[in-house]
């Protein structure tokens, strides 16, 4: 029989969009994608107990202002789909040290929903495969499989759901969020109308692995041209800003709204991170990497 652990903690890391590029509109209302995903020594933690009561549920949230009913919580949607799927029916608390910007582009609900799947699976005895919980993730949400893959960096496409890893030296990174969030939904409506009649889209050979240097990366962000105009100004500021910096390579993840830059050393990215400061209020010196468990 399958031992049940009775606590756990385990790190929910950010990730970014190196590429993003955003292809035709699927049958299903999603797009395809072709995306370079790195995931982070920065993100959440999440802290697991169980306790008495027969499929209860308490999630705290502490960190940054976090207002959400439970029930469209994503994290308790993925305990949910665990409890649907295995019958496990131990009650659960669930501390969530929140770090990573709502609506920031940088995945933290699909890590906090994938980092909870991975963690009630082990708190279970592992009673699921990889394939299965791959599959699960991929119905709460199109960037969860990547966080499921535990990979410090992939080629994604299809709308998220393909992950493939890939190999990638160590870099450091500097994230900038602006202060507003990115709603998702609302910035692949802005893309389509920006798009209209355009049948054709550039797509990139998918590789096994990156260029050394980021300096000769050719990566883009889809998105960044269609925001409007003050969101757009902000963002290609906070680019200029990171490459007058020193970083190697800027640009923005995902949907909105984090900027980053890409440095190839520690102590130039903490530099250029300790200048920001004393303008941005959120701003991340981290280094690429993944998740973690204790």
């Amino acid at each position: 029989m399958p031992m049940i652990l009775p606590k756990l903690t385990v790190t929910a890391p950010a990730k970014l969009n190196i590429h993003l590029a955003v292809l035709d509109r699927r049958k299903d209302g999603f797009h395809n994608i072709e995306s370079v995903f790195f995931a982070l020594d920065f993100g959440d933690t999440l802290h697991f107990e169980l306790v008495s009561g027969e499929n209860t549920a308490e999630i705290t949230m502490e960190g940054l202002n976090f207002s959400l009913p439970v029930e469209e919580n994503i994290i308790f949607q993925a305990l949910s789909l665990f409890r649907a799927k295995t019958g496990f029916s131990e009650g659960a608390k669930i501390r969530v040290e929140k770090r990573i910007p709502i609506g920031g582009g940088l995945g933290g609900g699909s890590s906090d929903a994938a980092a909870a799947l991975l963690a009630l699976n082990r708190l279970a005895g592992s009673p699921l495969s990889r394939e299965v919980l791959l599959e699960m993730g991929a119905s709460l949400g199109s960037d969860v499989p990547f966080f499921l893959y535990e990979t410090p960096a992939a080629w994604v496409t299809g709308r998220g759901e393909r992950v493939t890893p890939i190999e990638a030296t160590l870099l450091y990174f500097v994230l900038v969020n602006p202060g507003f969030p990115s709603d998702t939904a609302a910035a692949f409506r802005l893309l389509d109308k920006y798009r209209e009649g355009r049948k054709e889209f550039t797509t990139m050979s998918q590789t096994a692995t990156l260029p050394q240097k980021p300096a000769e990366w050719t990566f883009s962000n889809d998105f960044l041209p269609v925001f409007e105009e003050r969101e757009k100004s902000v963002y290609n500021g906070l680019i200029s800003q990171l490459r007058e910096l020193g970083a190697d390579f800027a640009g923005l993840s995902g949907a909105g709204s984090t900027c980053f830059g890409v440095f190839k050393e520690q102590k130039c990215a903490e530099k250029a991170a300790a200048s920001l400061r004393n303008q941005w209020n959120f701003v991340e010196s981290c280094r690429s990497g993944g998740s973690e468990e204790r």
